[in-house]
């Protein structure tokens, strides 16, 4: 049999196994088997040596059109098993749109959060900016510069995390009131400022107390701020987050970075003022501390006290969080569960 023929065989078969492949697995193989390196077809070609130069020509011509054919029938077989298997898929995998859908739960705000962004758009719309600071500070900025050198003996109210001499876990946000003294251009108006952020104290944790929470402070310096500057921004404030009835108490107190200092209450919203378990019967609820800034804390971020004078004040999230929802444990902020989360979802 000539070399001809043998091809003519060799297409009459492969063209049978491409219109019997079932799978595109099955037809690659016939692929392979037929036009690869190794196949049938290559074979052949490899016996032209033994042709006359007359006949290696026409044979080698035939022989890649026999190539081309098959190419384009295992081509064509391609797309048609292409195509079955997406048909296949479609009606295997058809879906009933008219079912109802799976509900998708929607996240909410964490309370702190919602507390906080409340607390901030208050601010905001007096005026204040709002600067975030580091959770990791020096014990220049944190404790020094508040007028509390080493030693001192109100640094025990702050027991700290420290990581090194000098550097702690901040044990309030006070750090970046200082840092935005000492930048601040009093020549272009004064500085109204919040800085909310998360602190640490080394502290026991139990239903009111823990190693981390979170604060928001305030500071105002300009010229010819006074005590009832302080007391009027803390009367608006407290009324726009415990409501329009409330009242506002200054009681005398010590910090070391104010001078005179106070604790500032607020009339219980519970039993009005006659006296409940929530207030422990005085009708008033400590909320937070302020004060009018001590003169060294400006002066050691180069304003002049003679010039200058400003307030500061300091309240946590958590508090107000707990008064004004009835919350009981503070630790229940931190345990992620969405039983007590969910309850403050935003409508």
């Amino acid at each position: 049999m000539n070399l001809k023929e043998e091809l003519k065989n060799l297409k009459l078969k492969v063209s049978q196994q491409i219109e019997q492949a079932k799978t595109l697995k099955e037809l690659d193989n016939i692929r392979v088997e037929t036009l690869g390196k190794k196949g049938p077809i290559t074979q052949v070609l490899h016996g032209m040596k033994d042709l006359s130069v007359i006949e290696r020509p026409a044979v080698g011509a035939f022989a890649n059109k026999i190539r081309d054919t098959l190419a384009a029938q295992i081509e064509k077989k391609k797309q048609i098993l292409e195509r079955q298997a997406l048909n296949d898929a479609l009606v295997q995998e058809t879906l009933d749109v008219t079912l109802p859908g799976k509900k998708v739960k929607r996240g909410v705000r964490h309370i702190l959060s919602q507390t906080q962004e409340e607390i901030e758009d208050i601010f905001l719309s007096m005026g204040y900016r709002i600067v975030e600071g580091y959770e990791v500070e020096s014990d220049h900025y944190n404790f020094e510069r508040m007028n509390l050198p080493k030693g001192h003996p109100a640094r025990d109210m702050q027991d700290s995390f420290y990581i090194s001499e000098e550097i702690l876990l901040r044990t309030h946000t006070s750090p970046v009131q200082a840092r935005v003294m000492e930048e601040h251009d009093f020549t272009k108006g004064g500085l109204r400022m919040i800085s909310p952020g998360r602190v640490f104290r080394r502290d026991t944790d139990d239903a009111t107390h823990s190693h981390q929470f979170h604060q928001i402070e305030g500071l105002v310096i300009d010229k010819g701020i006074t005590m009832g500057d302080l007391k009027g921004t803390l009367e608006f404030v407290i009324k726009k987050i415990f409501g329009e009835e409330r009242k506002i108490r200054l009681r005398p107190s010590f910090f070391p970075f104010t001078e005179p200092s106070v604790e500032v209450d607020v009339s219980c919203f519970k039993c009005e003022g006659k006296g409940c378990n929530v207030c422990k019967y005085t009708g008033w609820i400590e909320i937070l501390g302020a004060g009018m800034v001590h003169p060294k804390v400006l002066k050691m971020s180069g304003i002049d006290p003679e010039v200058y004078a400003g307030f500061a004040f300091g309240l946590g999230q958590e508090r107000i969080a707990m008064l004004r929802f009835g919350i009981n444990d503070i630790r229940y902020f931190y345990t992620n569960d969405m039983r007590f989360l969910g309850q403050f979802a935003r409508l």
